[in-house]
């Protein structure tokens, strides 16, 4: 197998995949050490058809971070997985801000006052039944 990273689909949006020791090499880890995070769920790499790991150039900076994370500052590998969990939450969250912001301004800009909602009526209306037969 070559050491050359992998590309995923074509065109201009393309994504590079390296195989497990690239990865290791450029995260400066041991091909282990990647197997210990995946089994843990640090990092999550991709599956080949066969099973192989192929690690993003995104996987490759997050392996960089948890040994940043664990060597520089002290954090055992439980609260790097939390870490983690959260960056992804927040991510996810300001995503979704982003949309709502979006839809809400694309709202705005097709407001109209001349087609508001009717006014509620407070007025009382009194129903009395019809005058029955036999009464």
């Amino acid at each position: 197998m070559s050491n050359d990273p992998k590309q995923a689909g074509g065109g201009s949006s393309r994504v590079e995949f390296f195989m497990i020791s690239v990865a290791a090499q450029l995260a400066g880890m041991h091909a282990q050490t990647l197997r210990t995070y995946d089994r843990l769920g640090l990092v999550t790499p991709q599956r080949t058809s066969g099973g192989g790991r192929r690690y993003s150039a995104r996987d490759v900076e997050l392996l960089r971070e948890v040994q940043r994370l664990s060597q520089d500052e002290g954090v055992n590998l439980a609260g790097i997985k939390r870490i983690i969990e959260l960056t992804n939450q927040v991510e996810e969250l300001q995503q979704r801000v982003a949309e709502l912001s979006t839809e809400l301004d694309r709202l705005r800009a097709g407001y109209r006052p001349d087609l508001s909602p009717p006014q509620r009526s407070t007025a009382l209306v009194v129903w009395q039944p019809r005058n029955r037969r036999g009464i």
